[in-house]
């Protein structure tokens, strides 16, 4: 028998933690809300909130340390989403868009080009607000994922 998967959520700055616990819980599916700066306590029996020291890597080590293949990993941060993929899980950002084998590398090349920008221009960028749309796509993509762990299969 196949083990359910577990979610793991990178906390901190995370916009759907509430529709993570509705969808998890509906699967009965254990729920890790990963962060250094804490976040407020659920009486959900399902979620384990998980402090880790303070550090700019510190969360996303535990993550990547503790998530194994057919796991699903919620977060913005792309390099973070390619360790998770490397261990075999799924990853989706807060938007619902699905990191995989086949966009991390593009992901990385984006992000490592924006930075750039950022440092040689001193130029601030900005990512677009998080909007009800992002909401239902979000949800729609995680119980997509949670399907396609459950049948074993990847979309």
């Amino acid at each position: 028998m196949t083990r359910s998967p577990d979610i793991f959520v990178d906390a901190d700055a995370c916009p759907v933690k509430a529709e993570v616990e509705r969808v998890a819980t509906r699967h009965g599916l254990t729920i890790h809300l990963v962060s250094n700066s804490g976040v407020r306590p659920s009486g959900n029996p399902l979620i384990r909130n998980v402090l880790v020291m303070e550090g700019p890597d510190a969360a996303d080590d535990w993550i990547a340390d503790k998530i194994s293949g057919g796991d699903i990993c919620i977060t913005a941060d792309i390099p973070l989403a390619a360790r998770c993929l490397e261990k075999g899980a799924r990853v989706l950002s807060p938007k619902g868009k699905p990191f995989t084998d086949e966009n991390i590398g593009m992901a990385l090349a984006t992000r490592a080009l924006m930075q750039h920008h950022r440092e040689a221009e001193g130029v601030q960028t900005f990512n677009a607000g998080f909007t009800p749309r992002d909401r239902s796509a979000f949800l729609n993509a995680l119980e997509n994922e949670i399907q396609a762990v459950k049948n074993r299969r990847r979309p």
